[in-house]
């Protein structure tokens, strides 16, 4: 009985309270191109935590690749989409802002983005991605075979520089998850 118990409290330990998963990933044709739906759950760990309360935003990146089957030699990339987010406090209005891009956000300003009175809603929306384009309906074959890598992660590349130096080789740093899922054919609908 003991050892069970130990056995339990080792796993409970050795878990990665901080690990993310794509709870929910789902791919469909419409005439207007290849849409993606996701839902990527995780929670944010204490330094990165305190780093938004303290107002340096986080980014986030979400990326797929829509690659086509081939056997006699790798898949061919057929197209690609990135989603850039940035996640700030404003400690002045107590607000939340997320500016979503599909390049790097910059110090500009001139992306627009939403404001958000919780910490929760605002991480429930950098979480959820519905009705994404990836790809155009020209690019994909009704025929073909097709896999989607879809990949999630923050950026820590754009952070400020001292966080990109604190950051590298700390476990609390690094939110990224990675899913290949087959797109349905159409004439298999």
């Amino acid at each position: 009985m003991v050892a069970c118990w130990a056995l339990v409290f080792c796993e409970a330990a050795l878990a990665d309270p901080q690990a993310a998963e794509i709870a929910q990933l789902r791919l469909e044709r419409s005439d207007e191109g290849v849409l993606l739906s996701a839902t990527v759950k995780f929670d944010l760990p204490g330094v990165i935590d305190d780093a938004l309360a303290k107002g340096i935003p986080m980014f986030f990146v979400a990326e797929a690749v829509l690659f086509r089957d081939r056997w006699y030699w790798y898949d061919r990339q057929v197209a690609a989409a990135a989603r850039h987010m940035r996640l700030s406090y404003q400690p002045l209005t107590r607000r939340w802002r997320l500016v979503v891009s599909p390049t790097p956000i910059g110090n500009s300003g001139l992306a627009l983005g939403q404001t958000f009175d919780t910490r929760e809603e605002a991480l429930a929306a950098v979480q959820r991605t519905s009705h994404w384009k990836i790809a155009d309906a020209a690019d994909v074959d009704p025929d073909g075979r097709y896999n989607v890598d879809f990949r999630f992660r923050l950026d820590v590349s754009q952070l400020p520089r001292p966080f990109q130096i604190g950051a590298v080789g700390h476990a609390d740093w690094n939110i990224s998850v990675m899913r290949n899922q087959r797109l349905v054919a159409e004439s298999a609908r």
